[in-house]
């Protein structure tokens, strides 16, 4: 793994971590009706998106178990939903998805720590 993918492995990480921080403590009827705390969390999924986009396909195919193309694919999607996100998906990716790739990420960033 280059430098420059330990940066975006780097901001992967933190980046859910921010989201996850944000909706510590919070339900999802809260989130729904926060706008302020919507538009950051698309805004932090569509950079985690971008960020997976950058990583090589060596290391893609050396971790086949990460969902790299779901991830970009989220991306695109948010970054496209010219009227409107599903916030349902968008929940259930916060809960679900992110503390598994958060797990991943982890796991990619030690073992390049080893290297």
């Amino acid at each position: 793994m280059t430098r420059d993918e330990s940066l975006y492995i780097s901001e992967i990480l933190e980046q859910i971590e921010l989201i996850q921080a944000s909706v510590k403590g919070r339900q999802k009827t809260d989130f729904v009706k926060d706008l302020n705390l919507r538009d950051a969390t698309i805004r932090r999924i569509e950079v985690i998106g971008e960020a997976a986009k950058s990583i090589s396909e060596k290391t893609k195919a050396k971790h086949p178990k990460v969902s790299w193309k779901e991830i970009s694919g989220t991306r695109d999607v948010l970054i496209h939903a010219y009227f409107g996100v599903d916030l349902n998906i968008l929940w259930n990716i916060i809960k679900a998805d992110l503390p598994l790739l958060k797990q991943q990420m982890k796991k990619i960033k030690e073992e390049q720590e080893r290297l």
